[in-house]
């Protein structure tokens, strides 16, 4: 008996097998086509994406060489925000909007500095940002009216997945809190809908199920796609930074947990809600637990940025990350230049760019990739900072993300935050924390106590360098310095 998870996200859509105890059987990933057609827009195709996440799921039951019938469940993860639009058919109205995409800042930032900020706050837990449903949603209404009105349902990521693979509609607490729940009761609120003027919306809105109950099941056509058994239960599944918390068994009050992908993700679970305009603090998967994530589109992705730029590079043309980690390791941590790593994005708002300072003609390719490295761990340090000014951490923090495959990078994110820092055994965290989920949906674990238990393994631990802490604080000061000065030309 095996369980499967399927976490999409905006780079990728994997798939990984696993038995119950946690062990990965076989993965298989098949890279996100993003379209990029105006300034400030990533879209991709929502039929585009399900075919990806078949193809995933196919070549991984193939890679395992298990029988349909011997997969008893499947958990689903997706990125969080955005838009998926159906309509009254269950096909797609438009092209997906992403996490990343910037369009809506202008519906952001007049929330931010109106009245009702404050009041969002307090409702959501959450001042909307650019990508936020309720950004996004207000220009829908003002730019594609007529889309909007054919619409039937604003669904996330992994929902139009399980809506493929099932047929069925519904979304889950986690996905549901990203705009228009009640951060203390978390449930739908007519109150948000109307502060952030968008009343009209709500028969878009999705019913909520539990992250682990079972909400449907494999279709004949989700069966056909996917290579999967008609029939086979399919839970509701999460947003996936709530799944790779579970995967990485950081799921528990006060444990920290940081994600290096395509954004920077620094979350932390409390049994109450704790409101703060820099994070948002949205439904965790227990009833009555909340996930603050204080997160930026500030990620591992730079480095993919730099890499297929400036090489090194394979024969084949790709990127040669152990060439170039080797080249990073030779540099001066104190002697590379300050890099921003606000590609597409950034915590301090909307009009600072990504920047390399401090750049002389001593600098080879090593320090420019060094420096990139460093200005996602900076990143990271900021987003943490702030957590502890209200949180206590006094556990290790667990990382897991593209990032966390590389021990030198992961070994200078403890350093630079001072922080005890654990890798688990998920090469998958977001897909093995939605099996976990469909586990739980099934009987498998008792509940996600148990399932973190019996399928997370801490195989790596680094502790912080006291003396390369204090040479690395030295920089990340000069690191804030450069923002400070920035902003100054807004």
């Amino acid at each position: 008996m095996f369980l499967l998870g399927i976490d999409a996200g905006q780079t990728a859509t994997k798939a990984a097998l696993f038995d119950p105890d946690g062990r990965e059987i076989a993965s298989s990933r098949v890279a996100a086509r993003i379209e990029a057609p105006r300034p400030r827009w990533q879209e991709r195709d929502m039929e585009g994406l399900w075919r990806e996440c078949a193809a995933a799921v196919r070549d991984c039951l193939g890679r395992a060489g298990v029988r349909p019938a011997q997969v008893a469940a499947v958990g689903l993860a997706g990125h969080g925000d955005g838009a998926y639009l159906v309509d009254e058919a269950l096909r797609p109205v438009r092209p997906a909007i992403l996490a990343t995409d910037s369009r809506a800042h202008f519906y952001a930032e007049t929330v931010s500095r109106s009245g009702s900020a404050g009041q969002a706050l307090a409702l959501t837990g959450q001042v909307p940002f650019a990508a936020s449903p309720a950004s996004l949603l207000a220009w829908l209404r003002d730019h594609e009216p007529d889309r909007l009105a054919r619409a039937r349902w604003a669904l996330f990521c992994k929902d139009w997945i399980r809506l493929r693979l099932t047929g069925g509609v519904a979304t889950d607490p986690t996905e549901a809190s990203a705009s228009f729940t009640d951060v203390h009761n978390q449930e739908w609120s007519s109150r948000a809908l109307e502060l952030y003027g968008l009343p009209e919306v709500a028969g878009l809105l999705p019913p909520i199920h539990a992250s682990a109950e079972v909400v449907g099941e494999v279709s004949a056509d989700g069966a056909e796609a996917t290579g999967l058994a008609a029939g086979t239960a399919v839970v509701t599944g999460a947003h996936d930074v709530d799944a790779a918390a579970i995967g990485v068994g950081a799921a528990d009050p006060g444990r920290l947990s940081l994600v290096m992908g395509t954004f920077s993700i620094n979350q932390i679970v409390a049994t109450a809600p704790v409101c703060d305009v820099r994070w948002q603090a949205r439904a965790f998967v227990r009833p009555r637990q909340w996930l603050h994530m204080y997160t930026s589109p500030s990620g591992a992705a730079n480095l993919e940025w730099a890499l297929d730029r400036f090489g090194p590079h394979r024969p084949d043309g790709s990127p040669d990350h152990a060439a170039a980690l080797a080249e990073a390791a030779r540099s001066d941590p104190e002697a590379v230049p300050v890099y921003l790593p606000f590609l597409y994005g950034s915590p301090h708002g909307d009009d600072i760019d990504a920047a390399l300072v401090g750049l002389r003609g001593w600098h080879d390719r090593g320090s420019v990739i060094r420096a990139v490295l460093q200005g996602v761990a900076f990143n990271h340090r900021h987003h943490v900072d702030a957590l502890r000014e209200r949180f206590p951490i006094d556990a290790p923090a667990r990382l897991c993300g593209g990032g966390a495959r590389s021990l030198m990078w992961s070994r200078l994110m403890a350093d630079v935050l001072g922080l005890a820092v654990e890798l688990s055994d998920a090469g998958e965290a977001g897909a093995r924390g939605a099996s976990v989920l469909a586990g739980v949906g099934i009987g498998v674990y008792a509940d996600l106590s148990e399932g973190i238990a019996r399928t997370v393994r801490v195989v790596h631990r680094h502790d912080p360098d006291p003396v390369m802490t204090d040479r690395l604080s030295v920089t990340y000061e000069r690191y804030q310095s450069v923002i400070k000065a920035l902003l100054t030309l807004r």
